[in-house]
């Protein structure tokens, strides 16, 4: 399957909704959805409290990391309205370069912030779930900064369980913050 889209297994796009998530569809990002990608990921860098990057990214910057995504183990899934925009994104990425850690995937997910509260992260934790056996996953791990209680909030949702907790690895603006490990077996 190629990163541009072109060719898709049978039932790559779904249209969801049962999460208050009406005329939304999630499919595979492609290319093109890079720089809606990087506007999104950029409204968390803002916030302080989604991701522990500070400085925004351009597409440049993150072409790299959209191409070692590769669809059949490594996808990264674009929910948009019907309208076309993309309103978030999940990217399924490894957790670690060990073979025998190959079943693990760490998952990352990002919605437009004027999105929030209509089902949009739901969806597509949902979907990125659903497709674990297609890629050959077994095991999702999320990282979560401890002042994101939504974020935690949509992993025990789907039962995703507090693996672990490191204290104060996370500084900004001159406070410390600590990061959280949820995991589940998928």
């Amino acid at each position: 399957m190629s990163r541009d889209g072109s060719t898709r297994k049978p039932g790559a796009d779904t249209q969801v909704g049962p999460y208050n998530c009406p005329m939304h569809t999630i499919r595979l990002a492609t290319l093109s959805d890079l720089a809606r990608l990087v506007e999104i990921y950029n409204q968390a860098i803002a916030s302080h409290t989604a991701t522990a990057d500070i400085l925004p990214f351009t597409v440049e910057t993150r072409r790299v990391w959209f191409v070692s995504h590769i669809p059949d183990v490594y996808p990264i899934y674009a929910c948009e309205d019907e309208n076309g925009l993309v309103t978030g994104y999940l990217a399924v990425s490894p957790y670690r370069p060990r073979p025998a850690l190959a079943r693990t995937a760490e998952v990352s997910y990002y919605v437009d912030y004027t999105q929030h509260g209509r089902g949009i992260g739901s969806a597509l934790m949902e979907y990125a779930l659903q497709d674990a056996s297609r890629i050959g996953k077994k095991v999702f791990l999320a990282f979560v900064l401890e002042m994101n209680t939504s974020s935690a909030g949509l992993l025990k949702k789907f039962e995703f369980k507090r693996w672990g907790y490191l204290p104060n690895v996370a500084e900004f603006d001159g406070k410390l913050c600590g990061h959280f490990l949820f995991g589940r077996n998928v």
